[in-house]
């Protein structure tokens, strides 16, 4: 009985280590690419209440950090002008905060930044660490099919000339010596050497 017991225990064992990557071997939360949602980034993904205050919280007005203007979209479609003004490490999580600015024609923001043909949220946004050659995606609140990404929503938004969004995501922060990396954003680009503060 004491040797079934202790068998069961092992096993549980090995598979809580494996699970948060402490077996060799084992890539733990992430590898080449990074989501906030596995297990051992627990701390890093927000808590659904973090999560609905980081999505009601009023946009921060922040210096440009980065910024380039680009054709968005073919046919009727405009020009935009995209301001990142926030890229803060705040502990194991980084906020990122951009301004879309219509600045010829209409803008659609209101599909294409998603990761689906029908999400309509920014979390195809992503971060890439040129120096350790990882890609992180945007933080989700929960593990399931139902977990919602930390992210601004797009709903409904076609800007016409001069009017402007301002958007946010939220991600797994790289390594504390990562100072600088690239942020990519579907339709609008790679931004490179955006510092992160």
């Amino acid at each position: 009985m004491r040797r079934t017991i202790a068998l069961a225990v092992a096993a549980a064992s090995s598979v809580a280590l494996a699970g948060c990557g402490m077996l060799p071997g084992q890539q733990g939360g992430g590898g080449e690419e990074r989501q906030s949602q596995a297990v051992s980034d627990e701390q890093a993904t927000p808590t659904p209440k973090e999560a609905q205050e980081q999505q009601t919280a009023p946009a921060q007005q922040d210096q440009v950090i980065a910024a380039r203007e680009t054709k968005v979209g073919g046919g009727t479609f405009g020009k935009a002008r995209v301001e990142i003004t926030a890229l803060k490490r705040q502990g194991r999580i980084v906020s990122l905060n951009w301004t879309v600015t219509a600045t010829d024609g209409k803008v659609n923001v209101h599909n294409g930044l998603g990761t689906a043909a029908l999400d309509f949220t920014v979390s195809g946004v992503s971060l890439i660490d040129p120096v350790n050659a990882k890609r992180y995606r945007v933080a989700r609140n929960g593990t399931g099919e139902d977990a919602e990404c930390v992210c601004s929503g797009t709903q409904g938004q076609f800007l016409e000339e001069g009017e402007a969004s301002t958007l946010y995501a939220v991600f797994a922060a790289p390594p504390a010596d990562v100072t600088k990396i690239n942020v990519e954003m579907p339709k609008f680009g790679v931004f490179t050497d955006v510092p992160i503060s």
